[in-house]
């Protein structure tokens, strides 16, 4: 537990002071790093589970993917077009360089990896990108994507606490035996919680797009899903005989243990913020 709040303090700070020093490109680049070291271990995963996927062009791809918006407007770059390509090369890739037997799961695998990763992170790099004729600043974007990423990793650690605590009927035995539905509530009281704070602190920046009333309902949906998508890296690593997904942050684990909460978070944030 001591490396944990020690490795999580230490992430915030390098996290704050990034965004501060490289506001909104630093964050994108920040966002791909993470998308890609994501699908590197995804790719783990699936290999394990003798799936053998494209997993060096597939970070590639991936981090493309995710950066995508942030390239379609600053240099009007074409970006609609990445996923059927990838669809397309890894097709044909298959047939001269994986065994008969292994040719489907090959291609569904690596593709999986694009569509839940790089695609669900670039709704993140979606919020980061301004647009021509803004209503909310470039200052208020970044601090929208930061209020998901918060909301969605205090569930995490909410529940974490509360389950310690208070937790007594398991939530999901056969995925996760640690995770309870005592520790779940009290992951979305905590999310609904710090949200409403975070989203008061920032309200001259954010203005319309993030009123209390509304950071609190929304914080809800974005918690639950974000305790989904924690549960669904738990089923991958099970399928692949994994307890973490690395070793990269003392006390955490993995990237993947670090960004699987945020995976379905960014998407359902994007939709319910209402940002273009």
């Amino acid at each position: 537990m001591t490396k944990r709040i020690l490795s999580t303090i230490c992430l915030w700070t390098f996290i704050g002071a990034l965004l501060w020093r490289f506001s909104n490109p630093g964050a994108v680049v920040l966002v791909g790093v993470i998308g890609m070291l994501t699908l590197r271990e995804f790719y783990k995963f699936q290999t394990s589970a003798g799936r053998a996927p494209f997993a060096k062009l597939g970070m590639i791809f991936g981090t493309l993917i995710t950066v995508a918006p942030w390239l379609e407007a600053r240099y009007g770059w074409q970006s609609d077009r990445l996923m059927a390509l990838a669809v397309i090369l890894f097709s044909i890739r298959i047939l001269g360089e994986r065994e008969a037997n292994r040719r489907a799961s090959s291609l569904s695998s690596t593709l999986f990896g694009l569509a839940y990763v790089a695609v669900t992170l670039q709704y993140l790099v979606r919020i980061l990108t301004p647009h021509g004729g803004d209503t909310i600043s470039a200052e208020g974007r970044m601090l929208l994507c930061l209020w998901i990423v918060v909301v969605a990793k205090m569930c995490d650690t909410g529940a974490l606490l509360t389950g310690l605590a208070l937790g007594r009927h398991k939530m999901a035995p056969d995925i996760s035996p640690k995770k309870t539905w005592e520790g779940a509530v009290g992951g979305v009281l905590t999310s609904v919680l710090v949200g409403t704070v975070f989203a008061w602190f920032s309200r001259n920046q954010t203005g319309v797009c993030l009123s209390l009333s509304k950071a609190a309902l929304i914080a809800v949906p974005v918690a639950v899903v974000s305790i989904v998508s924690d549960l669904i890296e738990s089923i991958l690593k099970r399928e692949a005989d994994i307890k973490d997904s690395g070793s990269s942050i003392p006390g955490i684990g993995g990237i993947f243990d670090l960004s699987d909460s945020i995976l379905l978070a960014a998407p359902v944030g994007f939709f319910l913020l209402g940002i273009k």
